[in-house]
């Protein structure tokens, strides 16, 4: 997706599923990205060169980076046990529905939104600092829950302080892994993003037999104790890998928005969150709402994760193999199909979790495809559709009849949208890499031809919509 030849060779350095939200390396790759001058950038890529291990210590800490994410992605999974639960039992007598499924889009957006100060507290008292701040929000957001009488109480505690928790674990790791490999970075990569998805399996399970067996509140608290014991371990064992190369790390950088590219990756990122989260914490629900048990429900969101589980890390293989344009846009439209095409003809317990399962496989990609240069962007822009997308998906259900139809159609037309995005990334980038080409071989022959001089049939070419199925590996 690079900008110019010499950082295709970043591009390849910083593959598509290193870390979404607070990378520091993808401030830099952000502005070279987007940089005109060939010549300075090739300069800048060597400068920079840093060779990682590509192993040793590193498969500790993609361990640790599993387990963290398996505590936090994993336990926020969780929330749509309780949404279920919430739902059912009129647990607060005062709440709606929209106000619960607003507490669920509030966890995920309000971690994508203290991004910038993960940045700040990573640079200015490092990994171990950042992440204790996480462990200490996401045990006292837990905790705090389980003695919620009030509906508001659950948006401070279950919404806004474990999203604060949860984005300070996970983004505060995020940067780690990606240092210690290069050749093997998408795999490892990919192993720890299973993590959300693994983690996501135990704690739906878990969470829906210890609300039947202990009751809410101590469910909670032992999720709290749960995730705090094995937090803790990780974020003793996580350790950095030294580095000569010292990014200059912005917190945001407003030139990205100008860029066509950039503005089609935002609309892939905000239009698969809005399909994702609905997705992430409707399954349980829907299942009751068919007639099915809280325990079926329960399976169900698991198998969900289990397919995230299983999925992430095959998706970021095939992206170093086929390219990750084309996985992201494939992935993304294969989400609206299974939308579209089982989940709104899935009446019976087996055909739901084989959606489920299946639809789990690949409604994760944005997590593991997202390019370095979205950090910097979507990480800000998405927090919106996070936050909203529960909200919108209960505001569609029905009262009767085909409950969740009306949510089902708006989940895949919003993967289709992100998808449709994400194709014409795809088309930019063939173009992008044909012109700077061209380019290079006018220069090799003594010529000087720049894209104003180009001929009309060549302009008229390179935007033919032919790019569109053009086979390439992007």
């Amino acid at each position: 997706m690079s900008a110019n030849y010499s950082m295709q060779a970043a591009g390849e350095s910083y593959h598509m599923t290193s870390s979404i939200v607070g990378h520091e390396h993808s401030r830099n790759a952000a502005v070279d990205f987007l940089s005109e001058d060939p010549a300075e950038d090739s300069t800048n890529v060597v400068e920079q060169e840093d060779v990682p291990p590509n192993g040793g210590y590193g498969w500790v800490c993609v361990a640790c980076v599993f387990l963290i994410n398996a505590n936090t992605w994993g336990v926020n999974s969780a929330y749509g046990v309780f949404l279920a639960f919430y739902l059912s039992h009129n647990t607060f007598p005062s709440a709606t529905a929209i106000q619960y499924a607003f507490i669920g889009g509030l966890s995920i957006s309000q971690a994508l939104l203290v991004s910038p100060f993960i940045t700040f507290t990573n640079r200015k008292y490092g990994i171990k600092v950042t992440m204790c701040i996480g462990l200490i929000l996401e045990t006292a957001a837990l905790l705090g829950a389980s003695f919620a009488t009030q509906v508001w109480q659950l948006f401070l505690s279950q919404g806004i302080c474990f999203g604060w928790g949860m984005g300070f674990l996970y983004v505060g790791s995020a940067a780690v892994v990606p240092r210690w490999f290069s050749t093997r970075r998408s795999l490892a990569t990919g192993i720890t993003a299973a993590g959300a998805g693994i983690g996501g399996l135990v704690y739906n399970l878990g969470t829906n037999a210890g609300i039947q067996s202990i009751g809410l509140a101590w469910t909670l608290r032992t999720l709290a104790l749960s995730q705090l014991l094995v937090n803790t371990i990780c974020t003793i064992l996580l350790k950095e890998r030294p580095s000569t190369t010292k990014p200059n790390q912005l917190a945001f950088d407003y030139r990205l928005f100008g860029k066509v590219p950039i503005l089609l990756i935002l609309g892939w990122g905000v239009f698969s969150e809005l399909g994702y989260v609905v997705l992430y914490y409707s399954m349980p629900d829907y299942a009751t709402s068919i007639g099915l048990s809280s325990q079926q429900g329960a399976v169900i969101g698991a198998l969900l994760n289990l397919g995230q589980g299983i999925g992430r890390p095959l998706v970021g293989w095939f992206s170093d193999e086929v390219g990750r344009i084309n996985i992201a846009s494939a992935t993304t439209a294969l989400c609206g199909v299974f939308c579209l095409l089982i989940w709104t003809f899935a009446k019976g317990f087996s055909i739901v979790c084989f959606f489920a399962f299946m639809v789990g496989t690949v409604c994760g990609t944005y997590w593991s495809c997202v390019a370095p240069v979205c950090g910097e962007v979507v990480g800000m822009k998405d927090l919106s559709s996070a936050l909203i997308a529960e909200a919108i998906a209960l505001k569609l259900r029905r009262d009767s009849g085909n409950v969740y139809l009306d949510a089902q159609m708006f989940t895949g037309a919003a993967f289709f949208v992100a998808a449709f995005c994400s194709w014409g990334v795809r088309t930019w980038k063939i173009n992008d890499v044909k012109s700077k080409r061209d380019a290079r071989i006018d220069q090799g022959d003594g010529t000087e031809r720049t894209s104003e001089a180009r001929s009309i049939w060549e302009q008229k070419l390179y935007s033919k919509m032919l790019t569109v199925i053009a086979p390439a590996k992007v």
